[in-house]
């Protein structure tokens, strides 16, 4: 007997679900092991697929943070599902010993390493909104009323304590007065109002 499609669906989904997690584990495991041991102590390592807008680049890419206790913290990209991500192509992105003894220290160190702003602008997605255009962002855990409307105050948003090459896509003044940024350019972040 065949399963409703709704069903399959459902298994399909939760299938998917499991690969990525297991995708996360084997990213996370990888990263911990490719930091020096004397300062690997307290590093928190998080593992999250993102959706790229842009048509120049993969669908989904893979974002790794790495945190060290003192402060000090990177990110770095993969242009695969996490499922899809080998150690090989983890190794390929991963900061020098030298760059991770500097976020270890709580110092900003660039990574990947940039030659100028304007290059580094031209290899950022394109962004979904523009200052100015209104938004619904996530602010609470509630999938329903987790939500507060606002609008694009700026694209490419940092903060100064942020590492090198550190960027948000947007800052958002929402409607009650507080300003925000969205981390990631997918919906289940920030929509059109």
């Amino acid at each position: 007997m065949f399963l409703p499609k709704n069903e399959t669906a459902n298994a399909d989904m939760r299938a998917a679900e499991q690969a990525r997690r297991e995708g996360y584990s084997r990213i996370e495991v990888w990263a911990t092991e490719e930091i020096p041991a004397e300062i690997r102590r307290g590093v928190t390592i998080s593992v999250q697929e993102v959706q790229c807008g842009d048509p120049d680049c993969a669908p989904i890419d893979t974002a790794i943070a790495i945190m060290f206790p003192s402060g000090g913290r990177g990110m770095l990209g993969i242009p695969l599902e996490s499922k899809d991500v080998s150690k090989e192509a983890l190794l390929e992105v991963f900061p020098t010993n030298q760059v991770l003894a500097a976020w270890a220290r709580g110092e900003d160190a660039e990574w990947p390493p940039m030659d100028d702003e304007e290059e580094e602008m031209e290899q950022r997605p394109r962004l979904r909104f523009e200052v100015g255009q209104r938004v619904i962002c996530r602010v609470g855990p509630d999938p329903v009323t987790g939500w507060a409307p606002g609008r694009v105050v700026q694209v490419w948003y940092r903060e100064p304590s942020w590492p090198a090459n550190s960027w948000a896509p947007y800052k958002i003044e929402l409607e009650d007065g507080r300003n925000i940024f969205a981390p990631g350019d997918v919906d289940q972040i920030i929509r059109e109002a």
